[in-house]
């Protein structure tokens, strides 16, 4: 250490207690790295890598940011998965005696980022923590440091389900203790999640985590600690974590929500074509963020579902009044993150008024509302605090134009206070002197272009070229700077003038900071009033969306019942609706009553059996948000969990093929399904060989009917399996129709009743542009295929499998593994094990296979 020269041990002790951060070392104006941050910085940030002498080592790798404009470079690299310490001078160089203090006054991470252009404003940027509490059971607790919202719940589930739960919510950053981050090490870096571990002990936080369960508090706080750890400042707009029960909301897995695309497509990974690029017409940050968490979390509770509808409803039915709230709220600011500004410290004056403008539609929209012939709408209008109080403090502290920073001046309104009303006279009253001063000088030396100049370092200046000195009597000034063609002078009244206006000016300034430091701290004993207005606007934006949306795509109200019939008239998908032509697309009807509520969907590729089926499920999401429904008509049953299994694709992170990601995703629904979920199929166990699939889509089936019961909608190629409909009761063969005109396909994209009696892959095929060589070849081959099957003998038929099966012993020598695994295969009860048993057993044995 002490080779180096004392500014760089200062800042190699310091950064000893960052080893994982890329530390920003303010020196002047710019912030530097060194050493191995200097080297990985430059290439992350394309910065140009340069040295400087270190002490007697000898020079020293180092890079560096203006500090004007470190905020981008900052983001970029958090938003890399990098965390960046912010080291600041806290100790005034004029003062200092050796070396200026410096500490780190901000630890920035992926989670606690909370400004930037990756920032959006309509979405919450949620860190989260993590532990088991018992076995299969992980707390699992998330906070928005912007907004300061925080919730916790209790994860039925392994890490995968955990996962499945990040990447729902899209966290980056997630705390865990040294065990977890063991096991979660590897899934996090596939995911791109930074794993960050908090070593002490977890204080108890009752002032913000007394309302959880006693074995989730200490997860909690652990957060908590972590945050008020790394940003080092005020945690008063925090509010207290409110704890969910997962069975208080319409559960849908992360791979659901992915199939559904209900937030991000699937092709193009953006929000574009998505059922929240349908639903978001909202005009505020915060009603953004409520729509997404009201998608993530649609309500299982009837009374609370019907409020919402009936409010709905009578938005939709008051136009004048609904345009009009729309109007008003246009105008109202992210009021959430602008108290989480005022907590964190860093609220400028233009944050202020924009609070300021936000609270003065909140009175016209409360009145608007109580005016409604609605109770409902009456109700959510008496819940509004119109927060007098702020408003009014505001209007007389904050001017109406404030500037970016709060230390240019003119950020505090005149009149405020008494005593910088007469710094700010002095100041003005005397530029106006020097104003005069300089017409005055004008006009005794007859320099038409004389001018009486400023800067920091020599002050007020009357300056003359040497052209004119032999017109100006100079005998009346003090020269003060010589220039190479003019001369800058001072008089002693202008002397005595410019210390009255600069003491003015600086004490203004300081007076002035001073202020606003303290109306900011006056501001935080609202903050909590704040959020809840903020709340209540969020959600007043939503339902205006809803009727919007309902109004726009002719949405219709559904109905709930207590039983577990689903009737669905005329159908529509609302997203491909609005991404082709309403006119072009062709409304289907779902009935699925309890006695026949299994459904088998037949038919061609392209005809629309995967969007039928997410039709359904996205019925259902909308009416239990409280949204009116794409269907002529709504019948439908408090569902408790939605699980679909559509589309394939490898899981190349975990090192799974699409047809174990197909069979992980089955088994998980097939096992956490009651008989109040809806369960989506699309083609189950495409991913192997005819016969391997169409057994296990059976056998899937036959669980699903015998075992759980649930509303059930499954799509398939193999049309074999129709013939299920006369042994199990409950199950109805649909199929989506087509018929050929002139040769070719045409796609009626009609769900009728029966199955579909051909596939039309070859016409597919030709729709596709396949080469014509290949769809004759394909012609033929299929003809050929078509008869033999039609004179091939049962038995014959049925021999296939055991011919697959003699794969295994035809090998000419076999291992002790493979010798083990067929011995298990000759004992197995086959006809006595449960499609889940089988499966099981299956994976065992791969295993065993694949480890020898």
């Amino acid at each position: 250490m002490t080779t180096y020269t004392p500014m760089m041990q200062q800042y190699l002790m310091i950064k000893e207690d960052y080893k994982d951060a890329f530390l920003f070392f303010r020196l002047g104006d710019f912030y530097e790295l060194f050493f191995e941050d200097a080297e990985r910085a430059s290439q992350l940030l394309e910065i140009t890598l340069t040295s400087r002498d270190g002490g007697s080592k000898g020079r020293i790798p180092m890079c560096g940011v203006p500090h004007h404009s470190a905020k981008n470079y900052i983001e970029t690299l958090v938003s890399k998965g990098y965390k960046v310490a912010i080291c600041e001078q806290t100790e005034d160089p004029k003062v200092a005696k050796g070396v200026v203090r410096r500490e780190v006054v901000q630890l920035i991470t992926p989670g606690t980022i909370t400004e930037g252009k990756t920032i959006d404003g309509k979405t919450n940027h949620f860190i989260g923590a993590a532990e088991y509490v018992a076995e299969q059971q992980i707390a699992f607790v998330i906070l928005d440091i912007s907004t300061g919202e925080a919730t916790a719940t209790i994860i039925e589930g392994d890490i995968k389900t955990l996962f499945q739960q990040l990447q729902s919510y899209a966290i980056r950053e997630l705390i865990v203790g040294e065990a977890m981050h063991l096991e979660a090490a590897e899934m996090a870096q596939a995911l791109n999640i930074v794993l960050s571990i908090e070593h002490d002990e977890m204080q108890q936080t009752q002032q913000f985590t007394s309302d959880l369960p006693p074995n989730v508090q200490p997860i909690a706080s652990r957060l908590l600690r972590y945050i008020e750890r790394t940003q080092m400042r005020s945690l008063s707009h925090i509010q207290p974590f409110r704890f969910t029960e997962m069975n208080h909301y319409l559960s849908i897995d992360a791979n659901s929500k992915r199939n559904l695309e209900l937030m991000q497509s699937i092709r193009g990974g953006d929000q574009k074509g998505t059922l929240l690029w349908l639903l978001d017409e909202t005009v505020t940050a915060m009603g953004g963020r409520k729509l997404k968490q009201w998608l993530h979390q649609p309500l299982v509770q009837r009374t609370k579902i019907e409020q919402r509808l009936t409010i709905v409803e009578h938005l939709l039915e008051d136009f004048f009044v609904r345009e009009e709230l729309r109007e008003r709220l246009k105008q109202v600011y992210d009021l959430e993150r602008l108290a989480g500004r005022v907590a964190f410290g860093n609220v400028g004056g233009r944050d202020l008024a924009q609070l300021r403008e936000s609270l003065r539609q909140v009175p016209a929209i409360r009145e608007q509302l109580l005016a409604s012939k609605s109770e409902p709408l009456r109700q959510l209008g008496e819940a509004f605090d119109i927060c007098e109080e702020v408003e009014q403090l505001l209007a007389v502290a904050i001017t109406d134009h404030p500037p970016i920073t709060i230390k240019e001046g003119d950020v505090i309104r005149d009149g405020y206070h008494d005593k910088l009303d007469e710094l700010r006279y002095a100041a003005r009253n005397g530029k106006d002197w020097i104003a005069q001063l300089e017409q005055k000088e004008r006009e005794l030396t007859g320099i038409k272009n004389l001018k009486i100049g400023y800067n920091r370092i020599f002050g007020y200046y009357i300056e003359i070229t040497k052209s004119n000195f032999g017109n100006v009597d100079l005998t009346r000034y003090e020269r003060k700077q010589t220039l190479a063609n003019a001369e800058r002078y001072i008089t002693q009244e202008l002397k005595e003038k410019e210390a009255l206006i600069l003491n003015a000016e600086e004490q203004s300034l300081a007076l002035e900071y001073d202020l606003f430091v303290a109306l900011r701290e006056e501001l935080k004993a609202y903050i909590p009033r704040v959020q809840a207005l903020a709340s209540e606007i969020s959600e007043l934006d939503v339902f205006i969306s809803f009727a919007s949306i309902s109004e726009k795509y002719h949405f219709t109200r559904p109905i709930f019942h207590d039983g577990r019939d689903l009737t669905i008239k005329e159908g529509r998908h609302p997203v491909v609706e609005k991404m082709l032509n309403k006119q072009l697309y062709v409304p289907n009807d779902c009935i699925l009553p309890s006695d026949r509520n299994m459904m088998l969907i037949t038919g061609p590729n392209m005809s629309g059996k995967s969007t039928y089926m997410r039709q359904v499920a996205i019925t259902v999401i909308l009416a239990q948000m409280g949204c009116y429904v794409p269907a002529k008509e709504a019948s439908l049953p408090i569902t408790d969990q939605i699980f679909t299994r559509i589309g394939a694709a490898d899981d190349l992170a975990a090192g799974q093929s699409t047809f174990m990601v197909e069979m992980l995703e089955s088994q998980y629904a097939i096992t956490h399904a009651t008989k109040n979920s809806l369960l989506l199929f699309d083609e189950i166990g495409r991913g192997t060989s005819t016969y391997d699939g169409m057994s296990l889509a059976q056998a899937m089936m036959e669980y699903i009917h015998q075992e759980i019961g649930a509303n059930t909608l499954f799509s398939t190629h193999y049309h074999e399996l129709t013939e299920l409909e006369h042994d199990l009761a409950r199950l109805q063969n649909v199929h989506v129709s087509a018929t050929e005109r002139d040769g070719k396909v045409v796609f009626l994209h009609k769900v009728k009743t029966g199955a579909a009696d051909k596939s039309y892959g070859v016409h597919v095929a030709e729709l596709a542009e396949m080469p014509e060589p290949i769809i004759e070849r394909a012609r033929v081959l299929l003809t050929q295929f078509e008869a033999q099957e039609a004179v091939k003998p049962v038995q014959e038929k049925s021999s296939i499998v055991a011919e697959q099966l003699s794969l295994f012993t035809d090998q000419p020598s076999l291992s002790k593994e493979e010798q083990e695994v067929l011995e298990v295969l000759q004992k197995a009860n086959i006809m006595g094990t449960t499609p889940l048993q089988a499966m099981t057993l299956l994976h065992e044995l791969q295993q065993k296979l694949l480890s020898k």
